[in-house]
């Protein structure tokens, strides 16, 4: 197995490397923009979509579905009136007609000359929207993590299964040419036989400000915002994105960004289910605010025959080997550096470069999923639901472990990670992490961290062994009507 001590002292080439690849990777995107042309379609022969939740990701979404020519937006749907107004007027410009506003997603879905449904809410919407719509003979467009909880994405698998609907994951990076050369490159073992991949979520993130009781916004419809979750007091300052670091709603960096890295690790990997075993640690340091989940967080997965770390730094951090959010494949004979959604670059044992792969654009992504709509076949999709529930769900157990934890100091840690196996590994990386929290002013020596529990799974079941309140985590109280229905009600 090719060292990670070595690798961490080859910095300086594999970043000059790397800013080549980058280079490289902006030249090739602007080739891709030039030859991109939208699709001609007749009015007859246009697909109609309603865009669901439109404040963020989803004015992508909307800017996608408006500028094709085979496609138009007949619905903007969000809880929030004055977004979903804008975003409707913004489309006018770009199809020459204005969609429907609607607060309530179930009017568009209730339509039947809608054929797609494309999704960008917060998480805790993410499944239902995509079965509400499936179950009305809709295809959809689901955002990452397709999921809040492992229990209902794997019920919309079963009812895109069920209902022969076309269900695309929004991981554009498996339609990046630069991220599936470079998957292939490591799975076809030109680096060796692969045991470890690393995953890098290293985006900084600040303070979301005191944890408070503040009002609604007078147009958002909070009853219909919380949908699947309780009503509960909005505790943060800003209730749009920053539901992300509350449980209620979000998954934290784990299930944000780090979702598209998990799934290329997965993916590079070969790995087609859910891991035998998961810990995680971690902790939320530098600030005390609104937030809960963990912006400093390592989860290990082991599977059969390999593992996967994954890393959580929401401080101010350096990047790892010209990578900050990305994923290092390790095999016997050399590493894949993959630093960017579609730049990757392959080294020997030594560090040279041998090989570079760049090229890709979100638009790919939506070419894939409406090819698949049009020939009916899910095999077709780059990202089925399937690939986005396992992804999703390797996040979610991660949390699992981690919210299960006890606090404990950090030569407690260091304790527990040196008793595993492959320990040199573990305790390296949480040596990593503690000169990380020192750089930005933590007080490690003072501060404690959630160490979570060990939690042994059934990956073909999709269930923890011997841990009923692990197994409580995998779903949630669902807030009538807004129900994720059990597997006998699909």
């Amino acid at each position: 197995m090719y060292s990670r001590r070595r690798f961490l002292e080859e910095g300086l080439l594999a970043a000059a490397a790397l800013a080549a690849a980058g280079a490289d990777e902006t030249l090739a995107a602007q080739k891709d923009k030039k030859k991109r042309s939208k699709p001609k379609a007749s009015a007859a022969e246009k697909l109609a979509v309603a865009v669901v939740g439109v404040g963020g990701r989803g004015s992508d979404h909307l800017r996608e579905f408006a500028e094709r020519g085979d496609t138009e937006v007949l619905y903007v749907c969000d809880a929030d009136e004055r977004i979903g107004q804008q975003r409707a007027e913004s489309v006018a410009k770009l199809q020459g007609r204005k969609p429907k506003v609607v607060r309530d997603m179930r009017q568009a879905f209730d339509d039947k000359s809608v054929d797609l449904v494309s999704t960008a809410t917060p998480n805790h919407w993410h499944s239902l929207v995509a079965i509400w719509a499936m179950k009305a003979g809709k295809d959809v467009y689901v955002e990452k993590p397709v999921s809040h909880n492992p229990s209902e994405g794997r019920r919309a698998v079963q009812v895109a299964r069920k209902y022969g609907r076309i269900c695309q994951t929004g991981t554009q990076c498996r339609s990046m040419p630069g991220s599936f050369e470079a998957i292939d490159y490591v799975r076809s073992g030109k680096i060796g036989a692969v045991k470890l991949a690393y995953g890098l979520c290293y985006k900084r993130r600040g303070s979301i400000g005191p944890r408070g009781n503040y009002p609604i916004p007078k147009q958002v419809d909070y009853s219909l915002w919380s949908g699947p979750a309780p009503i509960a007091p909005l505790t943060r300052r800003n209730l749009h994105y920053d539901w992300h670091w509350q449980w209620l709603y979000g998954n934290g960096d784990l299930g944000n960004q780090g979702i598209h890295q998990m799934d290329l690790a997965r993916w590079g990997l070969g790995q087609k289910a859910l891991s035998k075993r998961v810990l995680s640690y971690g902790g939320r340091f530098g600030y005390e605010d609104a937030g809960e989940t963990a912006n400093t967080q390592m989860v290990i997965h082991e599977f059969d025959d390999a593992t996967l770390v994954f890393e959580v730094r929401g401080l101010e951090t350096e990047k790892l080997k010209g990578a900050g959010v990305g994923v290092i494949f390790f095999g016997s004979e050399g590493y894949v550096v993959m630093s960017s959604y579609s730049a990757s670059t392959a080294f020997d044992t030594q560090g040279k470069v041998v090989k570079q792969f760049t090229g890709g654009d979100d638009r790919l992504h939506y070419d894939n999923f409406l090819k698949a709509v049009r020939s009916r076949k899910h095999e077709d999709l780059h990202s089925d639901i399937l690939e986005g529930h396992l992804s999703s769900a390797l996040c979610h157990t991660g949390n699992v472990s981690y919210r299960l934890g006890e606090q404990v100091p950090a030569a407690e840690v260091k304790r527990r990670l040196a008793d595993r196996k492959s320990n040199d590994d573990l305790v390296e990386s949480f040596a990593r992490i503690t000169a990380h929290l020192e750089k930005n002013k933590v007080p490690v020596d003072r501060v404690k961290f959630t160490f979570g529990v060990e939690l042994a799974m059934d990956p073909a079941a999709e269930t923890f062994v011997d841990n009923a309140a692990a197994c409580e985590m995998l779903t949630r109280p669902y807030r009538e009507p807004f129900v994720v229905p059990p597997a006998d009600k699909i």
